[in-house]
């Protein structure tokens, strides 16, 4: 599978994890080639799961109602940099985390790749993961994510990108795989959507990716060292990829997440 291309499909967000969380396991220096951890996990069995997402999936003309929702709680405050924070001490409540962590924007006049990775970065890493080589890596992804969505919308990288061009990642569903009181270990469905200008269709993926979340300091932060233990526990390629309205959705046993009021 082309790595780089899932970094650029799959989620700027779960990206600052996975590249920090390669750099901690394989000694990556994180720009660019993500190493084995980095590799997409496929739908197909006999696939390791892996800290990455994985786009593999075809939605379907039929509806099918999820048996499963969630309204997972918002961010009792926004931080600095522009990120929620302040989540419940409950499990629900580092599903809201990895949720605000992985709801992502680069587009045209907003939010560079580089600013919403360094965003992620500041808001939401664990304390223990955050230091100068980690915050290098997760510029240079950035930088890659800029240069692959400006080369897709036919611009140099050092060009505005076209009006209505952007990448957005959004989180649909999650399976969790373990849970305690202060760790929190699931399986994250997210939609990616692509469009490199007003006129351009809009490229739709479906990604699934291993996060973990500590409680720190009085909220729950993205754990390099859980997240590498979960993947570690997993076999396969977890939970089927198929989008909210798909029957395999239900089959698979993820968890729709429904807009909090």
């Amino acid at each position: 599978m082309n790595t780089k291309g899932v970094w650029a499909a799959g989620g700027v967000a779960v990206a600052v994890l996975a590249l920090t969380a390669v750099a901690m396991i394989n000694g990556s220096d994180g720009g660019g080639d993500t190493g084995s951890a980095g590799k997409g996990a496929s739908a197909s069995a006999g696939s390791s799961a892996s800290a990455a997402p994985s786009p593999s999936y075809t939605v379907p003309n039929d509806w099918t109602e999820p048996s499963k929702w969630a309204a997972l709680p918002r961010g009792e405050r926004t931080d600095k940099w522009g990120s929620q924070v302040g989540f419940p001490h409950t499990t629900e409540g580092a599903m809201g985390m990895a949720l605000a962590a992985n709801s992502t924007s680069v587009q045209a006049g907003g939010h560079s790749g580089v600013d919403e990775r360094l965003r992620t970065y500041n808001s939401y890493l664990a304390a223990a993961d955050r230091n100068s080589d980690a915050a290098k890596a997760v510029e240079l992804g950035g930088i890659d994510v800029d240069k692959e969505l400006h080369q897709k919308a036919g611009v140099n990288p050092e060009q505005d990108l076209p009006s209505g061009a952007y990448l957005r990642n959004t989180v649909v569903g999650y399976k969790v795989i373990k849970a305690s009181p202060n760790e929190v270990s699931a399986w994250l469905l997210a939609r990616v959507a692509t469009k490199t200008g007003e006129t351009a269709k809009e490229s739709l993926t479906y990604t699934s990716t291993v996060v973990a979340a500590r409680w720190e300091g009085g909220d729950w932060k993205l754990s390099v060292e859980a997240t590498a233990q979960a993947v570690n526990g997993e076999s396969g390629s977890g939970p089927t990829i198929a989008a909210p309205g798909d029957a395999g959705f239900n089959a698979a046993g993820w968890t729709a997440i429904r807009e909090a009021s």
